[in-house]
């Protein structure tokens, strides 16, 4: 292995490190929320901001879609985002084109598995005139985001 190939394995191994991070992160704070959920919201940032258990049934930051269809555009979504990322990963795509939609895939099969295993997708973060959300929804939102900004910025 020469140095160049070196390199990229140990950049590769450090992003699926950090992405792997993240998606462990949340599956921990949901843990953590569904047992301290019988206790009132701890407050992180005043009454602005706090930590507190929510069972959410519609998709993510709330917003309402009812069962089947819910899981039905769920579980689409997620084939098809993985589906793009391994033909992406074939065609030697970009590499941040690749992060990013892995980071929203392992955003969207954390809520998924909650969502197949308790009905609901649990929610932890609370911000007071906003909504309840989690650390996937930040993935799948903030890797939509950068994509989206990455292809304005291409044009």
């Amino acid at each position: 292995m020469n140095k160049l190939t070196a390199k990229i394995s140990l950049k590769n191994i450090a992003i699926a490190s950090v992405m792997a991070m993240f998606f462990i992160s949340d599956r921990y704070l949901k843990s953590l929320a569904l047992i301290f959920s019988d206790r009132p919201p701890l407050k992180l940032i005043g009454d602005f901001f706090s930590f507190n258990f929510t069972a959410n049934y519609n998709l993510a930051f709330s917003l309402p879609l009812k069962e089947p269809l819910l899981s039905v555009l769920v579980i689409s979504v997620i084939l098809c985002l993985g589906f793009c990322v391994l033909y992406l990963i074939n065609k030697k795509t970009e590499q941040t084109i690749i992060i990013f939609l892995t980071l929203i895939l392992l955003g969207a099969l954390s809520n998924i598995f909650d969502r197949l295993t308790y009905g609901y997708v649990i929610d932890y973060w609370e911000l007071k005139y906003f909504t309840v959300f989690n650390l996937a929804d930040i993935m799948i939102t903030g890797g939509a985001g950068v994509l989206i900004i990455k292809n304005l910025k291409h044009k």
